[in-house]
């Protein structure tokens, strides 16, 4: 058997990583600015969370959610107070299309409507309705093309209007810094409009908050620049450094029916663990305000390498840098892979990507500001070529 070819690859095997660093199998060390795809959050193998993982294995890996766990409300209680809603309920799941599927399901239970609004250019995953309020139809299938979901312009928000004021909708979801398109930011004047329409017409609003949460922005959520606040948020990627799992926080006054969600593997014991050290380190180490200091550095820096490698006529090899705290995008003059490969291949370095012309930087939220300015030198040598 061999796999199912679904992923262009790059010719690199990583088998190890520590901090902001990984290695491959011969030895050649590598800066990540990718994290993973912003999963790695507080770094590789941090010790604090190998410690706890490896402790909790060694007591329990798993049983069923028919029973109580203990490490699921000590999670609950510590993201709420960290995160600042400590009084909504938490779901664990999976993954971060799990989140969103329930997210929008309960939406629907509560309200009893069958259509979303989304963004242009909106990444919410690759499952059933989480695929649908994804504006890609390259990955919507025809079983999942069901005429639930209008796709508007992000920021317009008399579009939004137009078709919230039909009362016919169910829930509003968002990213308010959208990864896969671009990071495209929204802006504070639309969310607090878009907030206010949706309490206004009884939508439900859904902050999905899987890439550009969990500290990423350098809040610990990225609606929190924006000064709203949502019925429900979706969170995965950062949350446990790695090891699968998700989580819904959902508003105190959706009230929960037994059967309408549920799990096999959400929540388990390991993963609990393994989200638990992740909170341990954001607090010991301030990572969100980490994210915050070294994003802005990181920032200063790129609008330097901007200056330095634009052409005498003015025109930059970089033509837009957008972001918050360790969600960077940098828009080039050309398609990003001819910047991309020879930072993995030539400068050992690792970035993300988006469309066709940006790059995107996920960094562990450890980032330092000496990593910056190692990647710096290696993204300017690369641009003035």
């Amino acid at each position: 058997m061999k796999l199912f070819d679904v992923y262009p690859l790059f010719d690199v095997n990583i088998v190890k990583g520590q901090g902001c660093k990984v290695w491959d199998d011969k030895g050649q060390e590598y800066l990540d600015l990718y994290g993973g795809h912003a999963v790695i959050s507080i770094g590789h193998s941090h010790p604090h969370y190998v410690k706890k993982v490896t402790e909790q294995l060694g007591r329990l890996g798993f049983y069923s959610n028919s029973v109580i766990n203990k490490l699921q409300q000590e999670l609950a209680e510590r993201l709420g107070r960290i995160s600042g809603y400590d009084d909504y309920q938490l779901f664990l799941i999976n993954s971060g299309a799990e989140a969103n599927e329930n997210a929008l399901k309960l939406a629907s239970f509560t309200n009893g409507r069958t259509r979303v609004l989304s963004a242009e250019k909106a990444f919410h995953g690759r499952t059933s309705l989480a695929v649908e309020v994804t504006n890609n139809p390259k990955i919507i299938a025809p079983i999942n093309n069901n005429g639930h979901v209008t796709y508007l312009p992000l920021n317009d928000l008399a579009a939004w209007e137009q078709e919230l004021k039909k009362g016919d909708v169910c829930a509003v979801i968002l990213e308010c810094i959208q990864g896969v398109g671009g990071i495209k930011m929204v802006t504070r004047e639309f969310a607090q409009g878009l907030e206010k329409l949706c309490k206004q017409y009884g939508t439900v609003l859904i902050c999905d908050e899987i890439q550009c949460g969990y500290g990423r922005s350098g809040k610990f959520f990225a609606h929190q620049w924006l000064d709203i606040r949502p019925d429900i948020i979706t969170v995965a990627k950062g949350i446990a450094n790695g090891f699968p799992m998700a989580g819904v926080l959902i508003a105190p006054e959706f009230q929960p029916v037994y059967g309408q969600l549920g799990t096999t593997f959400g929540g388990n014991h390991l993963a609990c663990a393994a989200a638990l050290a992740v909170l341990d380190v954001f607090e010991e180490e301030n990572l969100v305000e980490n994210a915050r200091v070294v994003g802005d550095y990181l920032m200063e820096g790129l609008r330097t390498v901007s200056r330095d490698t634009a052409a005498a006529d003015g025109t930059g090899r970089i033509q837009d840098i957008r972001g918050r705290g360790l969600m960077v995008g940098i828009d080039l003059d050309v398609p990003h892979k001819e910047v991309r490969q020879p930072l993995i291949y030539e400068e050992h370095c690792f970035t993300g990507c988006a469309g066709t012309n940006v790059l995107r930087l996920l960094p562990p939220l450890c980032l330092t500001k000496q990593e910056v300015d190692q990647f710096i030198d290696k993204l300017t040598k690369i641009l003035k070529r």
